[in-house]
């Protein structure tokens, strides 16, 4: 899923107007191309002065204070070889042209400098007004829920701005502590209202819904009335929109239950070794109800003993790709950095490793909620998830 700020420094970030700015940013040097083709053959008689002027007030407006620069630097050097190649040092003309040529040249610079600060002043003011919006949306998960330590990352692709297409929430409840974890499809504003109306489902369904399948219902059902709300969204939203979502519950018993619609399922690190918690049928994401065969009837329950860690994530962890194509290792990361480190210091250190796999560059949104169970549950047998798979 893509962010809502995935901007470049300038306005239009759709692909076709990167290539209609680049050409923009071309054009004072084609400019000065021509004018140094027309002054050095038969051509010349063409007066050239106000076209090699307007070079650096062009490059004002596209290239920043530098490429300003660098453009009034050119202008400057092919006035000086075309006006010794023609002959023509002494004349008023040649003088006028140079005169002409700083004063733009200076004006030029001081005009994209202050547009850059303005862009820069906008920019700064998107970020924070995104940064409001997801402590609004995506609030940090409480360090404590019940018989839980836990902790909370999410970040946007390529931009760190921490808004997208990704959601999670943790909220305890007289059921025990829920969380959901999903992944939005869709980019830009529509995928940060949908992200809004899911959560807003789930934190109003979790205090009075026992049945965990029907808070998944009633997230599914928030979203299905959100897209045919008229002109909310485009085409592609109302028709291919849907979102993967999983839902877990920790009880007072030694176990978590899932409901997983479509979402890659949760990682369980016990006595040092991470294992994936499969559901035992494959179920469509939300808003692909109509071509499922059937739909979870109550939740998967698997153990979740004390000392376990419990990790919820969205696919831009485990499609993170490095240099070579090879996706991240989740499994191995999480069971390397171990059950040692707090909530929060684990997902720095996963935060760390994949930074490192991708180079810095994410492609895909990322959250994660990692949970770990402390309480002591006298009595409980001993095994692993599958132990207690019911």
């Amino acid at each position: 899923m893509k962010s809502l700020l995935r901007s470049p420094a300038w306005p239009g970030a759709g692909g076709h107007h990167r290539v209609l700015f680049t050409l923009m940013q071309c054009v004072p040097f084609l400019i000065a191309l021509a004018v140094l083709v027309i002054e050095l053959t038969p051509a010349h008689f063409i007066y050239t002065g106000p076209f090699l002027t307007a070079v650096p007030a062009l490059a004002a407006v596209t290239l920043g204070p530098r490429g300003t620069t660098a453009a009034a630097a050119l202008a400057l050097a092919i006035s000086v070889i075309t006006a010794t190649y023609n002959g023509a040092w002494g004349t008023l003309q040649v003088y006028s042209n140079f005169l002409a040529l700083a004063l733009v040249s200076v004006a030029g610079f001081i005009t994209s400098r202050a547009m850059r600060e303005r862009r820069q002043r906008e920019l700064d003011q998107v970020h924070r007004i995104a940064v409001a919006a997801q402590e609004v949306v995506l609030r940090a998960v409480p360090a404590r829920l019940g018989p839980l330590r836990a902790g909370s990352l999410c970040l946007a692709a390529g931009t760190g701005a921490r808004v997208g297409g990704d959601l999670y929430e943790a909220v305890q409840t007289r059921y025990g502590v829920r969380l959901i974890v999903g992944d939005v499809r869709g980019k830009g504003l529509s995928a940060v209202r949908a992200v809004a109306v899911a959560l807003g489902a789930f934190r109003e369904a979790v205090h009075y819904e026992e049945d965990l399948v029907e808070v998944m219902n009633r997230c599914a059902a928030a979203l299905r009335r959100e897209i045919s709300v008229p002109g909310a969204y485009g085409p592609e939203v109302r028709l291919e929109g849907f979102t993967t979502a999983l839902i877990a519950q920790v009880p007072d018993q030694p176990m978590v239950q899932l409901v997983n619609r479509g979402h890659p399922p949760p990682l369980l690190l016990h006595q040092g070794r991470a294992a994936p918690l499969t559901a035992s049928s494959e179920s469509p994401p939300l808003g692909l109800e109509d071509l499922a065969i059937g739909l979870p009837e109550k939740p998967e329950s698997y153990a979740f003993l004390p000392g376990d860690r419990l990790l919820l994530y969205t696919d831009g962890v485990i499609e993170a790709r490095n240099r070579d194509g090879a996706f991240f290792a989740l499994p191995e990361a999480m069971e390397g950095i171990g059950a040692g480190p707090a909530p929060p210091e684990f997902l720095e250190r996963l935060h760390q490793e994949l930074t490192r796999h991708t180079g810095g560059d994410l492609a895909d949104d990322v959250a994660m909620i990692v949970a770990d169970r402390f309480d002591g549950l006298p009595g409980t047998p001993a095994g692993g998830a599958d132990a207690f798979r019911r």
